[in-house]
């Protein structure tokens, strides 16, 4: 099922975990259609170029065995990890920075994806939080 032009509902749930339902709530399923949305503004901003999602709405049984944070956006379905054929993850950082658009997380993880996340609410202001995670630990993008 499609969300937005280039999203689909299987593509923003999907998981390796295939023994654990990842089933989003409907108010999850909402933020999901909201991330796909801003996901085509990114692809727009990046010149059209395909964003391949690792992951992005995890249920909390996907989570946990993520090894993730109970209060991680990818719960609510307003976070992705993606990966960007061609680009490195600090170019989408830089690129997503300077783009304009209204993003509430962007986090080079591990150099190896990018982590973008919307606002936890349509109304809530967006963060725009730039840092990077990797072995060294937490810290401003710079």
């Amino acid at each position: 099922m499609n969300l937005s032009e280039h999203f689909t509902l299987e593509e923003l749930t999907v998981t390796n975990h295939r023994t654990l339902d990842n089933t989003p709530d409907p108010a999850s399923r909402a933020n999901l259609q909201r991330l796909a949305v801003f996901l085509e503004l990114v692809k727009d901003r990046l010149g059209g170029r395909p964003i391949m999602v690792n992951s992005a709405y995890r249920s909390a049984a996907v989570n946990a065995a993520c090894g993730s944070r109970e209060t991680s956006q990818h719960r609510i379905g307003c976070a992705a990890d993606v990966r960007v054929p061609g680009m490195t993850p600090d170019a989408v950082v830089r690129a997503v920075m300077a783009s304009g658009l209204a993003y509430d997380q962007i986090i080079r993880e591990f150099d190896a994806w990018t982590h973008i996340s919307i606002p936890n609410t349509p109304a809530a202001a967006p963060r725009k939080s730039a840092l990077i995670i990797d072995r060294a630990g937490t810290r401003p993008f710079a």
